[in-house]
């Protein structure tokens, strides 16, 4: 703590930022992004072409973000990064958000041989230091801040995506993380179905029955590994409520009162049940 937080002469902390950016975020992930992207990917060299790496980059930014002509980047690589600073420093805090996560998925799906593991873990020091309502999972700026359940969804997202047999359920937990994270358009019902569906995925495959529903799957697992009666029954009422005439998955085009904190409620408890599943399946010589 500060000398004048201690003293009681500026606050000890702010307002966590859910819809707007102060002027010490912003500049705070500017600098994560000068330091670890835009300087990086200017000094390094690339062997797969001719073309110099930051003109590679500013070419899809300007054609797949800017939405610009390409005949108008700055030939002069210091004004092309003077332009992106300025609109950096002028968008909403929305827009700075998007392109973050754009800039971070170039670099990840470039050759640039950046280690994007330590950007999104500055990127995320400082939105937990300025009180930010976002965190940075696995390339998407999520709406957590919860370090427990931040956790549970890199864990599972981390094991579903190493096993060939479990990747349905790492497509529905990256479209429930999408889903629950467009900042423009949240389809928080969607991303209710979607975590459901991964549990489901999961519990198929260690019952050894595609056409089992959760329940049926449920039932079955239980002669293979020891569930927890009280867990079986919580994901077997959950998954009733998702599935009856009410339910999330039964009339997606009705109104839906569905929000934010039961998309997210749904995301962090279906992930960590799909880790208890998992670990649990492992221990019983079960392999995906």
């Amino acid at each position: 703590m500060r000398f004048s937080q201690r003293n009681g002469i500026s606050a000890i902390e702010k307002s966590i930022q859910l819809d707007c950016m102060d002027e010490e975020l912003k500049n705070s992930l500017w600098n994560v992004l000068k330091l670890l992207i835009l300087d990086n990917i200017r000094n390094r060299t690339n062997q797969y072409t001719t073309l110099n790496p930051f003109k590679q980059f500013t070419i899809s930014l300007w054609h797949n973000f800017y939405k610009l002509p390409i005949d108008e980047i700055p030939y002069d690589s210091n004004d092309a990064r003077a332009y992106i600073r300025i609109w950096f420093f002028q968008a909403d805090w929305y827009e700075i958000y998007d392109f973050i996560e754009f800039s971070f998925e170039l670099v990840r799906n470039s050759n640039y041989e950046i280690k994007t593991d330590k950007i999104e873990e500055k990127f995320n020091t400082v939105l937990e230091r300025e009180f930010s309502g976002f965190r940075f999972i696995k390339g998407i700026i999520v709406p957590i801040t919860n370090k427990e359940e931040i956790g549970e969804i890199t864990s599972v997202l981390k094991i579903t995506s190493s096993f060939t047999a479990l990747s349905g359920c790492n497509i529905h937990l990256e479209n429930a993380l999408d889903k629950l994270s467009d900042r423009k358009n949240p389809d928080y019902r969607n991303s209710i179905k979607e975590s459901v569906s991964a549990i489901e995925s999961v519990a198929k495959i260690i019952s050894n029955n595609a056409k089992d529903s959760l329940g049926a799957s449920l039932d079955k697992i239980k002669g293979k590994i020891k569930i927890h009666p009280a867990l079986e029954r919580g994901f077997k009422q959950i998954y009733g409520y998702t599935s009856d005439e009410d339910g999330i998955r039964h009339a997606l085009t009705e109104e839906s009162t569905c929000g934010f904190e039961d998309a997210k409620f749904m995301l962090v408890s279906c992930s960590a049940f799909i880790n208890y599943l998992i670990s649990k399946s492992e221990k019983a010589g079960i392999k995906f």
